[in-house]
């Protein structure tokens, strides 16, 4: 049998597994041994400790809990609805204000949480009530926070990144810093977009006759600089070669711990508890699914399937925008049915060999590759920050929802068109700060 047959019995047995609802772990680790024994035979089985955890002995992989610990100490507190009132205050006579202080909040706290799902959470438990008290319709309210949470995977610190920077050996120093002009050119698209229709329906400023005096525009700004410095600090001592990104993450999430508790009073034992366990949960789910990738990787490889798929496509002799569109494509599909874990640590091995030979830098494909997971956040029938969306506002359909997230899509494909015209809003600030 063909290298490139396997490799879609492989799809089409992946696909299938995961549909059943199987951890994702535990699918790709089903597949990757089953067609390691049908066709190597059992001796492959030997293989399989050692392949997962010589992978997972990178050292790298210290800051992935760090960081989630970090988000998880800020979801805990109510730094995103203190985040959220105060942008509100501050942007008050901004048409379209109040839609516009929710992406806001769900950039700066997507900084902070480094989480769509929790970014979703904390910012859509106050704003889509509050916006829709003042006027504004039930989609664009909902649209909005689903759309601004998928900021979480883009603006650093990311965890999505950490995970492309891992499988595609790029730096994750480069990707974070390549991701903030991207994710502030999505921050600017999507508040354009929810200026306009605000102005076109009529609730430019609902709440125009609202006063709000000086001292209620700052009061909580003491509250949210704290957790704003340490990002700074983080980003800061990430891209002046201050510390490793695990050093930096420890010291982060250790800052995060001792303001929540002095901050917010997040300081009783169950409190604490609840934070750590939270952290170890998610650590644990993502290093088994890095884990179970990486044998997933190893299993491609040693069929020769990663190696024929990349001869193949370098074969075709078409254009390389062609070859990055229908990459995108795939990805696209992809993510409707997948989180963005499971499909970076399964298809960069197989894509990084197609896009270096291509001419495309990783650092860049990398953003546009979070840009792509971000709309398969907002993406039926797996979109999880929909369903979180219609957690919090269960009186609200899902296809009211969706309806309101479609135009926030369209905005991430010109984003990605953008990038693709202008690859430097991308290399630029990378390249400028760590030469």
């Amino acid at each position: 049998m063909s290298p490139l047959l396997i490799g879609v019995l492989v799809f089409a047995t992946t696909m299938l597994v995961l549909a059943t609802g199987l951890p994702i772990a535990f699918g790709l680790g089903a597949v990757a041994l089953g067609f390691m024994i049908i066709f190597d035979g059992w001796s492959s089985v030997h293989f399989l400790p050692e392949t997962i955890f010589s992978g997972l002995d990178d050292f790298t992989l210290v800051s992935l809990p760090m960081f989630v610990i970090m988000g998880a100490a800020v979801a805990s507190s109510r730094a995103g609805s203190d985040l959220y009132e105060a942008l509100a205050r501050l942007l008050h006579k901004v048409p379209g204000s109040l839609v516009i202080s929710n992406i806001g909040a769900c950039a700066l706290f997507s900084a902070l949480t480094g989480s769509s799902p929790a970014t979703c959470a904390a910012i859509g438990k106050m704003g889509i009530p509050e916006m829709r008290k003042r006027g504004y319709d039930a989609d664009l309210a909902t649209g909005a926070i689903a759309a601004g949470g998928t900021l979480g995977i883009l603006i650093p610190p990311s965890v999505t990144m950490i995970l492309y920077g891992i499988a595609s050996e790029t730096s994750i120093g480069r990707l974070f810093i390549a991701g903030i002009l991207p994710g502030l050119l999505l921050t600017g698209l999507f508040m354009a977009w929810a200026l306009f229709l605000s102005w076109k329906r009529g609730t430019v400023l609902v709440d125009k006759d609202r006063i709000y005096s000086l001292k209620e525009k700052v009061e909580l700004l003491p509250r949210l600089l704290p957790f704003l410095a340490v990002i700074a600090g983080v980003v800061y001592a990430l891209y002046g070669g201050i510390a490793t990104p695990s050093e930096a993450a420890g010291v982060g999430a250790m800052l995060c711990l001792v303001m929540v508790a002095v901050i917010y009073k997040v300081w009783r034992p169950r409190d604490m508890w609840h934070i750590l366990r939270d952290g170890l949960r998610e650590s644990g789910m993502l290093l088994l699914i890095i884990g179970t990738s990486i044998l997933f990787g190893y299993m491609m490889s040693s069929l020769q399937v990663t190696q024929s798929v990349a001869e193949a496509i370098g074969a075709l002799q078409v254009n390389r925008w062609v070859v990055l569109a229908a990459i995108n494509l795939m990805l696209l599909v992809a993510g409707c049915f997948l989180p963005p874990a499971a499909i970076i640590l399964m298809t960069t091995p197989i894509l990084m060999p197609v896009i270096t030979a291509a001419g495309f830098d990783p650092i860049w494909f990398g953003v546009v590759l979070t840009i792509n997971m971000e709309l398969g956040l907002i993406t039926p029938p797996v979109g999880l920050n929909l369903f979180v969306i219609n957690g919090i506002s269960p009186d609200i359909k899902l296809t009211t929802i969706l309806k309101g997230a479609f135009p926030f899509m369209l905005c991430m494909v010109v984003a990605i068109l953008i990038l693709c015209v202008f690859p430097e809003i991308a290399t630029w600030l990378p390249t400028k700060v760590m030469g």
